[in-house]
């Protein structure tokens, strides 16, 4: 338990040791081409005020994470070999990215120190990388092309340290497994990550050549792709929307408690996250636990409490199959009426959402309203039906959840 805030500590260390040696080597040595130093920092300021509260900066901040890019790579403005060092970009972009920061603080949104750890880190990997290295004059006779490269290489190379910056940290904070964690992180660069990485090679190009004029030029294209961002995470976010009010309905009519299906899908994620699944596989399972229940609408009496667990398999298999077909009628994705339709099979013939959403209805109709020793007593009974209702590797991975994300298991004897 000490290792892993002691990482994100040592992340966080590292970041401030850097921009405070940068912020000291800056004032002794003062501001080199402050008319680039004042557009870039301009450029990425906007982008920081520009940001909405996404899954993560690189999403939520692009037009700020290419203009620190651009930055770090410029080599030259019009023709004329650019005088600044990695010390200066490094606070150029610290005191930047404060600054477009202050009216996300003022409404509450902070930036969290993980964002700028991540930036400062990542813009001084690039900066180091490739200023001392072009002020020797090592690329002086490469052409246009190699040229090029070198600069999306080394923007390539900074991506893979911030995914595993990201990684690493988000582990550190949320305790999911590194590995889920780090292939999510590296997904998304082949969607916006590699739209960034590309303007920001881009920008660093054109101003080598045309000066700084091509800065607002070459924004046009990633602002209009960070808006059009925007307005598919408003039409996912009305779209869960409408799922978890669908969801409802079972609650609504008295068929189950209040907050089963929401309790039942936080759950199913954090396992999922346990065991790997990430992306695509993570939103179908989340849209599948929310809707399990719909099936019971079909039911003349309701069971119980909406407990199906102890129901005969014949029964489970009837709701689960309705359920199934009332999903697939209000234009969910079939991924997820797949699931819930299948959630009463054997487990060696589920695919893995379906597990993880069965056992953990079980569990949480078994340790709800069951008293002090509900939770014990429910992971117990789970464990001894692995052999044919529940599949063991969710079961365990159920009890690592519980355990391990303030969800204290109640102690035997």
């Amino acid at each position: 338990m000490t290792a892993r805030p002691s990482l994100r500590r040592l992340i966080h260390g590292a970041a401030a040791l850097v921009a405070a040696l940068a912020l000291g080597a800056t004032l002794w040595t003062g501001v080199d081409d402050r008319g680039t130093a004042l557009a870039f920092g301009v450029l990425i300021a906007v982008g920081e005020l520009t940001r909405w509260k996404g899954g993560g900066t690189r999403r939520a901040a692009p037009l700020g994470t290419a203009g620190s890019l651009s930055y770090a790579l410029l080599g030259a403005d019009a023709g004329h070999p650019a005088q600044h060092g990695a010390a200066q970009i490094v606070t150029v972009v610290l005191v930047a990215s404060l600054l477009g920061g202050v009216p996300h603080i003022w409404r509450g949104r902070t930036p969290t120190l993980d964002h700028l750890a991540r930036r400062v880190l990542t813009v001084g990997f690039a900066a180091v990388c490739f200023q001392p290295l072009y002020s020797r004059g090592v690329f002086t006779h490469w052409d246009g092309s190699a040229y090029a490269l070198l600069l999306l290489a080394l923007l390539a190379l900074t991506a893979l340290c911030d995914a595993v910056l990201a990684a690493a940290l988000a582990h550190s904070r949320t305790r999911w497994p590194f590995g889920p964690l780090l292939r999510e992180e590296l997904r998304g660069l082949l969607g916006i990550g590699s739209a960034v990485c590309a303007t920001g090679a881009v920008m660093a190009l054109a101003v080598a050549v045309a000066g700084l004029w091509a800065l607002p030029v070459f924004c046009l294209p990633l602002l209009l792709t960070q808006l059009s961002l925007r307005r598919y995470a408003a039409v996912r976010a009305t779209y869960r929307q409408t799922i978890t009010s669908l969801a409802r309905a079972t609650e609504i009519a008295g068929y189950t408690p209040a907050g089963h299906a929401r309790r039942v899908a936080a759950l199913s994620l954090a396992v999922g996250r346990d065991l790997g699944l990430t992306g695509t596989e993570l939103t179908v399972l989340e849209y599948a636990a929310l809707m399990h229940d719909i099936g019971q609408l079909s039911l003349v009496d309701p069971v119980h409490a909406g407990a199906t667990a102890g129901l005969p398999g014949e029964e489970q298999r009837r709701i689960a199959l309705l359920g199934g077909a009332v999903v697939r009628q209000t234009g969910v994705a079939a991924a997820v009426a797949v699931v819930v339709e299948r959630q009463a099979d054997p487990y060696r013939d589920q695919p893995v959402a379906a597990r993880i959403v069965r056992a953990v209805n079980a569990y949480e109709e078994k340790a709800r309203d069951a008293g002090a020793e509900g939770p014990l007593r429910a992971l117990e009974e789970l464990r001894l039906a692995t052999a044919g209702d529940y599949a063991p590797e969710v079961v365990e991975s159920l009890a690592r959840v519980l355990s391990r994300d303030c969800l204290t298991l109640p102690v035997a004897g």
